[in-house]
């Protein structure tokens, strides 16, 4: 993991320093995803893979009727 990222955390985290925050950092075309409960372990992804990943969430928490 590179040193110096800068780590954001969600809008949908729970506010201040709470320990359920997800934290992203992006460094080099890669995006660097972590739970703040756990900094050390960290998910690498590319923008698009990213992106699909949400739209997998997506379209599997949407209701079909």
């Amino acid at each position: 993991m590179a040193d110096g990222m800068v780590w954001r955390k969600s809008s949908f985290s729970s506010g201040g320093d709470a320990a359920n925050c997800l934290e992203i950092a992006a460094h080099r075309e890669v995006l660097h995803l972590r739970e703040s409960e756990e900094p050390g372990r960290v998910v690498r992804s590319t923008p698009a893979g990213l992106a699909a990943l949400i739209r997998a969430i997506r379209e599997t928490r949407t209701p079909r009727y």
